[in-house]
C-alpha cells in the first residue's frame, strides 16, 4: 500500500497542489495535523484535504483556529493568524476542524504505524532532537510513529546503529527532487516526520511530504 503523509500544510493551497502534483502516486493520504493556521486559504486547503479521504488528526493551530485553546502559548503573529483564521472559515470547516480527533490514531490494514502530529505522549510536543525523542520511541507500542509539529523532513530510531536521527539524502535541482531514505531496520522503532508542505523550516525552502 502507497501511503502519501502530509503534515503542517498550514492553509497553503499552491503548496499543497505542487505536492499532490509530484507525488508519484498513493492508495491512502493521512494528515498529520495543522491543515490550517497562517495561510491564506483555509476553506480551500480543507476542503481539498477532505477530498483526499478521511485519516486526519488535529494540530495545535487547528485547535487554536477551533477555539479550542487558548492563545497565550502561541505568538503574536501565530495567534492573530488563529483569529483571522477561524473569523474566515466557513461554519461547516469551523465544526470540522473542531470534530478532528487528537492523535496517535491508528489507521486499519495499517497495524504496525500510528499516526500524531507532535508526539505520541503529548501531541502539543515538538519532536526536534534525538533526546526529544528518546522517551517517545520508549513508550511507543508500534514500530512506526508518524508525526509533524517541528516541519522539520526526518526520522529518529531506537537503533544506535542510526545514530539517532535519519536525514533524507535530498536531489539538487535539476534532478528528482524526491528525497531517498535510507533501509530501515525491521527490529527498530522509528518516528518518523514527513516535514511541512506550507511552511518549511529545515533549510530547504521546497513544499515537503512522504
Amino acid at each position: 500500500m502507497r501511503i502519501l503523509l502530509l503534515s503542517d500544510i498550514h492553509s497553503n493551497l499552491e503548496a499543497l497542489e505542487a505536492c499532490l502534483a509530484a507525488a508519484p502516486g498513493w492508495d491512502l493520504v493521512v494528515n498529520l495535523g495543522d491543515t490550517v493556521g497562517y495561510g491564506a486559504n483555509p476553506n480551500e486547503v480543507i476542503e481539498r484535504c477532505r477530498s483526499l479521504g478521511k485519516h486526519f488528526v488535529r494540530g495545535n493551530h487547528d485547535k487554536a483556529s477551533a477555539g479550542l485553546m487558548d492563545l497565550k502559548d502561541f505568538n503574536p503573529l501565530a495567534g492573530l493568524a488563529a483569529i483571522w483564521t477561524r473569523d474566515h472559515l466557513t461554519p461547516g470547516n469551523l465544526e470540522w476542524l473542531r470534530a478532528l480527533p487528537q492523535g496517535p490514531i491508528e489507521v486499519e490494514g495499517l497495524p504496525e504505524a500510528q499516526f500524531v502530529h507532535g508526539s505520541p505522549i503529548d501531541e502539543d510536543e515538538y519532536v526536534v532532537t534525538a533526546r526529544d525523542a528518546l522517551e517517545p520511541l520508549l513508550v511507543s507500542s508500534v514500530p512506526l510513529t508518524f508525526f509533524g509539529h517541528s516541519h522539520v523532513q526526518g526520522a529518529f530510531s531506537s537503533n544506535p546503529q542510526d545514530g539517532g536521527a535519519l536525514r533524507p539524502a535530498y536531489r539538487t535541482v535539476g534532478q528528482s527532487e524526491i528525497a531517498q531514505w535510507p533501509p530501515l531496520n525491521r527490529k527498530s522503532q522509528y518516528l518518523i516526520n514527513p516535514g511541512s508542505v506550507g511552511q518549511p523550516r529545515d533549510g530547504d525552502w521546497r513544499a515537503a511530504f512522504a
